[in-house]
């Protein structure tokens, strides 16, 4: 019994809408009965409940429950809830017409039935939408404590926020600015366009707002740019509105505020990948990552996934990466089958176990140290993690057959001045002196820095912040490519799903980036003054460091794939003897932990690399590589 008073009281609301609306059915036919007969002289008595009216109320009640009317609420009652009340209406007024022929409609006027649904429609939209304005006035005068907000831009995402800001109770929006010079002096939600973005200054100060807010997510980098810098002039606190993408991809919920991050301003316009063909390549497949846990291992599993791997399997050697990847996969995608191999990729025992285990079709190797300075003084590990485990793994997959390796390179390895360069380099080599044998298909990746990965600058520079300074900076003209994680790893899964063999390709990173202007944005987007309220000190390029990275070496000459963002290197010459033979002499050079052979061996297979050229005179080449200008891209 309990149970059904439970029951009864959680619908209860429900029920008195049911009741409210049958009620204005029974309302509206008598009244326009009642009309029509007032203009005859000698009227017929009009009964307050007849067979008539119930037949009426079932017919409408059943025309409700099928367009779906009381799967909405009062409260956000909108367009889409009086289409379907004019829906239910006409439904209902084709059902009294067809049930009540059977007496040729006997006692039914024409002049109700004509007028019936548009009358119904009427008291039963007029009591919702009432209701809405009514919760909607309470949400903007319930707190006279609510903050000002001055919104910057006048489209939909605008309208929505506003829409938001009202029903939350906290904000009060008192304005909208908007570059569109035909939308001054007009209104979006009874909020007046009050000027340009320009002239958010004056009229932040005559609106008296306490909180600015960018509701403009097509903005490309140097739209939000321009903006920023306006905003940061009014001393105000910003904010933006989330993309789309962002809230899809469950980063953060519909309406909610975000702090503008350094991706908006480094921001480059979102990837389309060919869908199509990823997931057709993708689905039902088994996938291997190695290095699953790090920044580009755990996006990949997730993207891979997302669209479409039948069963992921995890090599990771550190068990706390493994558990926070493998647990976030079992909740995100529950139907996903997922395996776990916990060891080092580059022991052969451990690569052969995972591959004769699980037999996947496709492997990510994605497991690599990555740090220049750090590596500079670890040569034997930057060896033997990216260069010998990338050797052990892709000879694993040839021998077993796996379809394709993806190997996830840098663009250090071009023209490489550092270890970290060099390894990665002659693990490119490997993998292209592999694929000359039938069978397994190598393909390489070659990206940029990755924005907030581990160890990266943005992180370093948000807790130098943090702080209160300084921020250390190595060099003045230092500059850098950068990338989001996700962007990466989708343009990793395009360029393996349309590859070739032996294929090196480039991800276009966009413009590098000075490190300096970097910091700069990242301190003003702190609330902060560079060089005012935060000193930015300049410490010198470290050792192994360059001013300028390149994604192509000079001979390397690019030929355009079927997408825009994805460019493939051509074959340089290299003897493949060389670079596979000296393979013996470099693992027992690791093993002894000789190293001077290790480098001597690194320069002769690589002869662009000097192990003291990093150290001392920093390359300044910058070659540019030549992507497809697209459509509206400066």
């Amino acid at each position: 019994m309990a149970v059904w008073r439970r029951r009864l009281a959680g619908n209860f609301p429900r029920i008195a809408v049911m009741l409210h609306d049958l009620v204005m059915v029974w309302a509206c036919w008598q009244l326009l009965h009642v009309a029509r007969y007032a203009m005859l002289d000698a009227a017929p008595a009009i009964p307050l409940l007849s067979f008539d009216n119930v037949g009426v109320m079932v017919l409408q009640a059943v025309a409700f429950h099928y367009v779906g009317l009381y799967r909405g609420l009062w409260r956000f009652a909108s367009v889409t809830d009086l289409v379907n009340i004019f829906k239910a209406c006409f439904i209902g007024l084709g059902a009294i017409v067809l049930v009540f022929s059977y007496k040729r409609l006997d006692g039914i006027p024409m002049s109700v039935l004509a007028i019936y649904p548009f009358a119904l429609a009427a008291l039963l939209g007029g009591p919702r939408l009432l209701y809405r304005a009514w919760k909607d006035y309470q949400s903007i005068h319930s707190d006279a404590r609510a903050r000002r907000v001055l919104v910057l831009g006048a489209g939909h995402a605008a309208e929505a926020l506003v829409k938001d800001l009202r029903r939350s109770g906290d904000y009060e929006p008192v304005g909208l600015l908007d570059d569109s010079p035909h939308l001054k002096g007009a209104k979006l939600q009874g909020i007046p366009i009050l000027g340009t973005i320009s002239d958010v200054v004056p009229v932040a100060r005559e609106t008296a707002a306490k909180l600015l807010v960018i509701a403009i997510p097509t903005l490309d980098a140097a739209g939000m740019q321009r903006v920023v810098a306006l905003c940061e002039s009014t001393g105000l606190p910003f904010r933006t509105v989330p993309r789309l993408s962002d809230v899809l991809e469950g980063n953060t919920l519909p309406g909610q505020l975000k702090e503008v991050a350094i991706e908006d301003l480094l921001g480059r316009k979102p990837i389309q990948p060919d869908w199509e063909l990823i997931r057709g390549w993708l689905r039902g497949r088994t996938v291997m990552v190695t290095g699953a846990g790090g920044s580009i291992g755990s996006e990949l599993c997730r993207q891979c996934a997302r669209h479409g791997a039948r069963r992921i399997v995890l090599l990771e050697i550190s068990e706390i990466l493994m558990l926070n990847i493998r647990s976030e996969l079992c909740r995100n995608f529950p139907h996903l089958e997922i395996e776990c191999v916990l060891g080092d990729c580059g022991d052969p025992a451990v690569a052969r176990r995972a591959l004769t285990l699980y037999r996947p079709d496709t492997v990510f190797h994605a497991a690599a140290y990555k740090q220049v300075p750090l590596l500079e003084g670890q040569m034997r590990e930057a060896i033997r993690n990216n260069t010998l485990a990338t050797e052990c793994v892709a000879r694993a997959c040839q021998e077993h057959g796996v379809d394709n390796f993806v190997f996830i390179s840098t663009d250090k390895a071009v023209d490489p001045a550092n270890a970290l360069g060099a390894t990665k380099r002659y693990a490119e080599m490997i993998c292209q002196g592999l694929n000359e044998k039938k069978g397994t298909r190598f393909v390489t990746v070659r990206f940029g820095n990755v924005l907030g990965s581990v160890g990266s600058v943005v992180p370093l520079f948000r807790e130098q912040i943090r702080k209160g300074g300084p921020v250390t900076v190595t060099h003045p003209e230092v500059s850098r490519y950068f990338m989001t994680i996700p962007e990466a790893c989708l343009l990793i899964l395009q360029a393996a799903a349309s590859s070739s063999h032996g294929a090196i390709y480039m991800l276009d990173m966009g413009e590098p980036v000075l490190i300096r202007v970097l910091a700069e944005q990242m301190i003003r987007l702190a609330g902060k003054q560079p060089g005012i309220d935060i000193a930015i000190v300049y410490t010198g390029l470290r050792a192994g460091e360059k001013l300028h990275e390149s994604l192509l070496y000079s001979d390397e000459n690019s030929r355009p794939t079927a997408h825009p963002k994805v460019l493939e290197a051509g074959a340089r010459e290299f003897s493949t003897e060389r670079v596979l033979g000296s393979l013996a002499r470099l693992r027992e050079a690791v093993a002894s932990y000789d190293d001077e052979a290790m480098q001597a061996i690194l320069a002769s297979v690589i002869p662009e690399y000097s192990p003291s050229r990093g150290t001392t005179e920093p390359s300044m080449k910058n070659n540019i590589v030549p992507f497809p200008k697209e459509a509206g891209r400066n």
